[in-house]
């Protein structure tokens, strides 16, 4: 379980970004992080990763107090988190990455199950290098297939993850995404205003002006979110809105 008290934290310029956040992502659940644009949820993610230090506050993973905690000390303890925009590697094919997240060697039948969760053909992938000849959509579903090889698991981070791809690929997100809410004891944990990802959500918080503005159970929390999307308070995107 992750739990958030009192996170703080302030821009480079001075400007408070988030003002006090109090959070907890339960294991085995889907947790959405919306708002509006600028209310902290990036910065959000990139504290929970590691990423940024907090300002005032502390961030516990199962008990244990890992704010001073850098981002690869966090993923040896089972926090992965996947970029808003993808890190591309020249000269490292999908096979060598996907090893690299697991740990060691994976077998043929491995990697085509991995890339299968993610709608992926293993063998037009496995051996294709890391780079900008892969598409938005491609890259986002391999890097949710690294999450997935990752043996030690606890808490799976996405930022904004229909960034950039198309509809088609979207759907494919929906379906990984609901494969890693499906796996047992681990907490997935998405910053996102698009509806189908809310829709799966089990828990659903609000973040506005650096703050937790409602926080409860989809049922509770969507109902008053589509009503602030009414009056034009929090936008709600209805599709992937970025076309390859």
């Amino acid at each position: 379980m992750l739990t958030l008290e009192h996170i703080a934290w302030a821009a480079p310029g001075g400007e408070q970004i988030l003002k006090g956040i109090d959070l907890t992502v339960a294991d085995g659940k889907l947790t959405v992080i919306t708002g509006p644009n600028g209310s902290g949820k990036t910065s959000l993610a990139k504290l929970i990763a590691g990423l940024e230090a907090p300002s005032a506050g502390r961030i516990l993973l199962d008990g244990e107090d890992i704010t001073s905690l850098d981002i690869t000390e966090r993923a040896q303890r089972g926090v992965g988190y996947a970029f808003q925009q993808p890190v591309r590697f020249k000269g490292l094919i999908v096979r060598d990455l996907l090893e690299l997240a697991a740990g060691g060697a994976l077998s043929e039948d491995e990697l085509c199950r991995l890339l299968g969760q993610v709608g992926l053909c293993a063998r037009d992938y496995i051996d294709r290098e890391v780079n900008a000849s892969l598409s938005g959509g491609e890259i986002k579903r391999i890097e949710i297939a690294t999450v997935l090889a990752r043996k030690n698991l606890r808490l799976a981070v996405f930022d904004e993850p229909e960034a950039g791809i198309d509809l088609w690929s979207f759907e494919g997100l929906i379906d990984a995404f609901q494969h890693l809410k499906g796996a047992s004891g681990q907490s997935l944990l998405i910053i996102s205003h698009q509806e189908r990802i809310l829709d799966i959500a089990d828990e659903i918080v609000v973040i506005a002006a650096g703050k937790v503005r409602m926080a409860g159970t989809k049922e509770d929390v969507l109902p008053a979110l589509m009503e602030d999307e009414k009056a034009g308070r929090c936008p709600i995107e209805k599709e992937a809105v970025c076309h390859e």
